[in-house]
């Protein structure tokens, strides 16, 4: 439990909340999109699909991993629960769509700049944790 604990302790303040809140409903808008087809997505068989057709074997896992990752992971940042894991798999996956779904496929910067500044803030998140104003602030605190 210290170990939980521990992981979830933040001396950040009122500015992760600020950055926690829109970071999560985008990326839980993306996760959506994704996994259920929400906001006029593809779907987890579309993603599939595309995944698989540019190396991202198997498909229907690596969709449903990055949709996951976005969706539930946007989800907790938005609770400021779990902050700090959360955001290291929202980051890993944001660094997979920039390096696999874009360089990769040889698009230039301006195709990867949200992804790469989405990619700086669930970094910065996963270092300083989800501040005085989260979920993991009350419980680690108490």
């Amino acid at each position: 439990m210290e170990k939980i604990r521990s992981l979830m302790t933040t001396k950040a303040g009122f500015g992760s909340l600020v950055l926690r809140i829109p970071v999560g409903v985008i990326l839980a808008a993306h996760g959506a999109q994704k996994l259920f087809g929400w906001f006029d997505g593809p779907g987890l068989e579309g993603v599939a699909g595309w995944f698989a057709s540019i190396g991202l074997n198997p498909g229907l896992l690596m969709a449903t991993l990055a949709g996951s990752a976005e969706f539930f992971g946007g989800i907790l940042l938005i609770l400021g629960l779990l902050t700090r894991p959360a955001a290291v798999f929202a980051a890993f996956t944001m660094l997979i769509a920039i390096l696999i779904g874009h360089i990769g496929q040889g698009e230039g910067f301006f195709q990867y700049e949200f992804g790469l500044a989405l990619l700086a803030a669930t970094v910065c998140l996963a270092i300083q944790g989800g501040g005085s104003y989260s979920v993991d602030e009350r419980v680690s605190s108490s």
